[in-house]
């Protein structure tokens, strides 16, 4: 039965008879917590004064149970509990007024009881009722004598009827205390299952800076039991985070103010993940604030924050490098042209060259192959100019990476412009032939050959070092960190291009 405050029942009065059921009453006596009274030092105080007062052998607090009564306190008797049928206890808690049996052997309710027929022999008793606040009869302060004796005086019965009455205070006491216990665990569940219940991990600690409580989230996600001290927390927290992260908690606990920390937790499977840890401190704790603390997964957050960062970063570098080429490629096709019409003309097919490439490696690309062989075939086929056979592209496909994809682009579309101005397209039955090996020398370097056979080929056209070449070498060696090697021969043109895989994938 749950307890609810109540007025003392009054004294003198009878039991209340609505409490007077055993089924209400034994739930009443339940709500006590007895067993943490049993040898109190108070009821010991109290038994012992009554022994006194009264001048008898034998004093007991005695609660009357289901099948036994039971001695809260005792003196004079070694026993702590006898049957229920031989209690005198029984009958005095339905009294009003302390209860008195002058001669135990003449009473016929107890004149056969064993209790008075054998050990320890009880002629005199005297019980002033234990009732609770409800009116529920519990039991009696009783005192007990081996002889008869006509009564106590009016000084002993009020002395006694006080000292149940300061009994009933000292349970009274236990069971608010007992109570409050139980409300206050009942909401430490409620609590718990609420932050067992949210996503994150919340967690507290003691002024003092000990770890007490966390949610059941925590042995989710990091399988491991909680740390309990600071020093406890590197264990879980990225090696590269826990020194400016402790330092950051260190900081905040001495000055009681906010902690607001990013750091990486380390999880069951050993993985780590992006964290928001916050704490605050709140009154209330004697000597010391406590703090009340989360822990909340941000990791796709973070990540997205990061990546979103290395876009603009990227773009930005990506920007100032286009510029870069364009002014570049201003400055050498404005050389060598007759005409504006001729400059623009050049210009125009570079840089549309330029923007094929950057679609081939944008993701969103429908024609995305990611690969050396797909550049070569986006940027070759308007030379093919509708015949079989003029381009042939052949060996080890290679992967590209966008950075590679803009001076990867630019050597193409040179070496495709040239031919088709001077060498082997610029002539019926020319042909080009251009060979991939992913591989040349057994060290990582991605080897392009660019072949150029035809009849009548005007080698002295293009012997002289010229902007081609000039292109040809600036992309190659200073953007990709390659080899670029040219060679006229009687039929047409060799060049050779060696590039580290590095280059060519970032």
């Amino acid at each position: 039965m749950a307890y609810r405050p109540r007025l003392p029942w009054p004294s003198g009065a009878s039991p209340n008879s609505a409490v007077c059921g055993e089924e209400d009453r034994l739930a009443i006596m339940a709500s006590y917590g007895l067993d943490a009274l049993e040898g109190a030092p108070e009821l010991s105080r109290i038994v012992q004064f009554a022994a006194s007062l009264c001048e008898a052998p034998i004093a007991l607090v005695s609660l009357v149970e289901e099948e036994r009564q039971r001695f809260l306190a005792k003196q004079g008797l070694e026993v702590g509990e006898t049957p229920r049928p031989t209690s005198f206890c029984a009958h005095a808690m339905l009294g009003d007024a302390t209860m008195i049996v002058p001669d135990a052997t003449l009473d016929p309710r107890f004149s056969g009881n064993p209790l008075v027929t054998g050990a320890p022999h009880i002629r005199f008793y005297a019980g002033a009722p234990l009732i609770s606040s409800e009116g529920a009869p519990l039991g009696s302060l009783c005192i007990i004598d081996t002889v008869p004796r006509e009564g106590l005086s009016d000084l002993q019965r009020e002395g006694l009827e006080v000292l149940a009455a300061s009994v009933m205070q000292r349970l009274l006491i236990q069971r608010q205390d007992r109570a409050a216990i139980a409300a206050l665990e009942a909401r430490q569940r409620e609590l718990q299952h609420m932050l067992d219940s949210v996503p994150g991990i919340a967690w507290s600690v003691d002024h003092a800076g000990n770890f007490d409580m966390f949610s059941a989230r925590w042995k989710e996600v990091t399988g491991r039991e909680p740390p309990r001290t600071a020093d406890d927390w590197a264990e879980f927290i990225h090696p590269e985070d826990y020194a400016r992260s402790r330092a950051s908690w260190d900081k905040a606990f001495s000055e009681e103010r906010l902690f607001n920390d990013e750091w990486r937790l380390r999880q069951a499977d050993g993985s780590y993940r992006w964290v928001l840890s916050r704490a605050m401190p709140v009154d209330g704790e004697p000597g010391g604030r406590r703090w009340f603390g989360t822990v909340i997964d941000i990791d796709e957050a973070h990540r997205t924050s990061e990546m979103r960062d290395l876009l603009a970063k990227e773009l930005s570098h990506r920007i100032k490098n286009i510029f870069a080429v364009v002014s570049g490629l201003v400055t050498l096709h404005s050389r060598g042209k007759e005409t504006v019409a001729d400059y623009a003309e050049a210009l125009s097919t570079t840089i549309r060259a330029l923007g094929k490439a950057h679609d081939y490696v944008q993701p969103a690309s429908p024609s995305r192959k990611e690969h050396l062989v797909g550049l070569l075939d986006e940027l070759l086929a308007p030379y093919q100019d509708g015949g079989e056979g003029r381009i042939e592209i052949s060996g080890g496909d290679v992967a590209i990476g966008p950075r590679a994809a803009t001076p990867l682009a630019l050597i193409i579309h040179e070496l495709a412009t040239n031919a088709a101005k001077y060498g082997a397209l610029s002539r019926d039955g020319g042909k080009v032939t251009v060979g991939v090996n992913a591989d040349c020398d057994g060290e990582g370097t991605v080897c392009l050959s660019w072949r150029e056979k035809s009849d009548g080929f005007a080698q002295a056209e293009q012997a002289s070092e010229g902007f081609g070449s000039r292109l040809l070498r600036m992309a190659v060696e200073g953007q990709l960190s390659g080899q670029f090697t040219r060679e006229f021969e009687d039929d047409g043109l060799r060049v050779e291009l060696k590039i580290p895989s590095t280059s060519i994938a970032g």
